[in-house]
Order: C-alpha cells, then structure tokens, then sequence
C-alpha cells in the first residue's frame, strides 16, 4: 500500500468541493466524503468513485481489514437504504443500495494532516494534485422545504402507543419526511450543511441516480476484524436545553436501554459467546440541535464472518425499529405513510485494511436525480410519550438541516 504525506489541504467541505469541481469538468465520476468522526480520522475521501446500484448483499462485500493505527487504503463506499415499504405501498425513489470500489482515498488525520493512500500503490494523479492545490468558489445550494405531515405523525404516535397498551411492542421508532426542491449541487449542499453542523458521521455519495448526504451523529456498526461495536441514540432535548435533564428522564432512559437490549441480541446472534458486553450506558453527547443519550455495544464476532452475515443479524438498526423489531417493522408499515428510504438505513465504507464502518443514516437528505429532495425525522414512543412534545421533537432534529426559516414555519402550521 502506497501511503503519502500531503500537509494541510484545508477543511474536508472544501477538498470536496475541489474534487468535485475536478471530476464534472473532466467527465469523471463525483468524489465519496465520510467527514466527522470516522476511522479514528476527521475524513475519507475517494477522489472518483463510480457509485451505481447493487444488491443489498454487495453493499460493504469486503473482507473487513483489522488495522486500526490510521490508514485506510481504500474500499467499498455504499450505502443501504432501510428495506420496508410505507402505508403507500410506493417503491424506492433512488436504488435500495448502492456503492462504489476505489483503490485509493484521501485521509485526514486528527492533527489536520492530509495523506494520501493507495491500495494498489499507484501515485496521486495529475488531475487531484491540480485539484488540491485550488481553492473552489462557494457555490449556493439551497432546498425550498415543504411541510411535513403533523396529523399523519400524531395518528402514528398515537396507534404506536395503543400497540404499547395491548402489549404488541414495548417501544417504536414512529417517524415522518419534509420534502423539497433542490437549487444547487447536492454536493454543495452536503459541504455547507456538514460544514455549519459538525455531524461525527457525516457522509456522501453520489451517481446518475442521485446523491445522499447524511449529516448523521450516529454510528451503526464498527468493525475491525473481530471486534465490534455499535453505539446507538435514544433519547432528545433540544440543544437549549439542560442537558442533565435528559438522565433525569424516565421516557429517555426507559427508551435508550430497551434499544440496547435490542442492540446486544442483534449482535448475539453472530457474536462470540460471552462477548456482548456495554461498555458505555446512558452517555450525554452533543448533536447538530439537540443533546442525546448515547450507549456503546460492543462484541467480537469470528474473523472469518462475512459483513452480509453481520448485516443481517443487525439490519435496519435497532434504534430506528423498535421492540421487539420484527413486530415493530410490520406495525410501522402501516404508521408511516410513505417509504423511509434511505433514511434509517446506513452508509459508510469497508475497507480490506481498516474493517468497516457505517452510520446509522439519521439527519439524512435524499436527491433523487430531478432534484427532489427528501429528510425523514422522527423519535422512540414509549408508553410515556406524548404526541405533541413527539412532533416537537422531529421539529428539533430536522431545524438544522432544514433551516430556521422551514422551521419556524412548520412551527406556526402545528400550531
């Protein structure tokens, strides 16, 4: 593997808008971003990626690397929308999955030190090193955002906790979707959005078929070689808010160990005996709007496990399903009125020489090629939860991605 040491390039919104300026003027196919928080650096970057449509089995198809000192060479960049329909019965707007092998990445490491890698050990083209050393104008890119469902939500929330009462499920992830015109690049988009939020597991991917920006904090699985490690969200205030007030919660906590249970039997299925363990339980974390409570599963599952095998003892995740979550899923079919998407499904990268890791793919806008844009947003019903303050809640997720003004907006419809 050819590793090179490039210095400082910039922020990560800027290489790639760099890039991207390179591969539409050369024809090539668009640059893939992980940005935040993602293999122990702040990005990945595959300079061109070809990003088509897949089988959901092909999606991270790759034997996962175990080195977890830095480098990651390259991989599979993909994603994998959430698999069940809505009340509508419509089918996907983009592929169910998608991804794309490249042989080489950019790398930023936590210092702010880019490096160039190489699994084949071919060296940095002409075109990237041209690329790079350019400074791409900003470009406007924006969404005119229409209005979400409130009744649609309220009568979900409200047979979600009737489910609750005749013992169905215990808990379930009930949610609903802003759509909206794009004017701009998706990419543009993306590069603003993650630049303005911060989100730890931020992520995009783009093809003739449209593009995904995933502004997620949520990380669904990580995995190098055989350890593994899921940490999922349940449980929000918004960022104004006192933050101890979210451990002080009954619903909040209530809501976050039930997902974790379910989390450790997901992995239990495939794990090592005794292995499944909670390293981490009810942790305060900071997001784009909001604070959450966050916990850590971890497990280790054999060498030899193949990722579709893992993906499917786990997938979708367990914090956007609910308990038990074969019943959850089959209730939510006909709670939510249109087709998740990608939204609750993951995206992320399998690397041969690092593993693999995925989001949980929240806070997530989906373009179809026509520019039509689509955010889902939504949260955990437990038995005490209250409709309103369940709407208010997708409000306090959505706000950054949609903006203060399609906020206040829907705000005032609610109201």
């Amino acid at each position: 593997m050819r590793i090179e040491r490039l210095g400082d390039l910039g922020p990560a919104p800027q290489v790639l808008r760099a890039l991207s300026s390179a591969t539409t003027r050369l024809g090539l196919a668009p640059p893939a971003a992980l940005i935040g928080d993602w293999f122990g650096s702040t990005a990945v970057v595959a300079p061109s990626v070809p990003v088509t449509e897949v089988s959901a089995s092909e999606v991270f198809d790759v034997t996962p690397g175990n080195r977890s000192d830095g480098p990651v060479g390259g991989g599979w960049f993909g994603y994998l929308s959430y698999p069940d329909a809505g009340a509508d019965g419509r089918g996907p707007r983009i592929p169910e999955a998608a991804g794309g092998w490249s042989d080489s990445v950019l790398r930023c490491d936590r210092d702010g030190v880019w490096w160039y890698e190489s699994l084949t050990g071919a060296p940095l083209f002409d075109w990237m090193t041209e690329a790079l050393q350019t400074v791409p104008p900003r470009r406007a890119a924006v969404v005119d955002w229409g209005h979400a469902d409130r009744d649609a939500h309220e009568r979900g929330v409200t047979s979600c906790l009737d489910a609750i009462a005749a013992g169905e499920v215990y808990q379930a992830c009930v949610c609903t979707q802003f759509t909206g015109r794009l004017h701009g690049e998706s990419v543009d988009y993306f590069a603003e959005t993650a630049e303005r939020t911060a989100p730890s597991r931020a992520a995009y991917l783009a093809g003739d078929w449209g593009a995904v920006a995933s502004l997620s904090p949520e990380l669904f699985l990580r995995r190098c070689g055989e350890d593994v490690t899921s940490s999922p969200i349940k449980g929000t205030l918004p960022r104004d808010a006192d933050p101890a007030a979210l451990r002080a919660s009954v619903k909040d906590v209530a809501e976050n160990i039930m997902i974790v249970d379910l989390v450790r039997n997901d992995l239990g299925r495939v794990a090592r005996t005794g292995s499944v363990s909670v390293p981490e339980l009810l942790a305060v974390r900071p997001a784009p709007g909001v604070w959450h409570l966050v916990s850590t599963v971890s497990a280790r599952v054999p060498a030899e496990l193949p990722m579709a095998t893992l993906l499917e003892a786990t997938f979708p995740p367990a914090s956007v399903t609910g308990t038990p979550k074969r019943r959850a899923r089959e209730l939510l079919v006909g709670w939510e009125p249109r087709r998740r998407g990608i939204y609750c499904g993951t995206v992320g990268l399998a690397s041969p020489v690092a593993g693999c890791e995925v989001n949980v793919a929240i806070r997530t806008v989906e373009f179809a090629a026509d520019g039509t844009a689509v955010l889902g947003v939504g949260g955990g019903i437990t038995a005490d939860s209250d409709p309103g303050r369940e709407w208010d809640e997708c409000l306090h997720k959505a706000a950054p991605i949609i903006g203060h003004g399609a906020y206040s907006r829907a705000r005032r419809t609610a109201s």
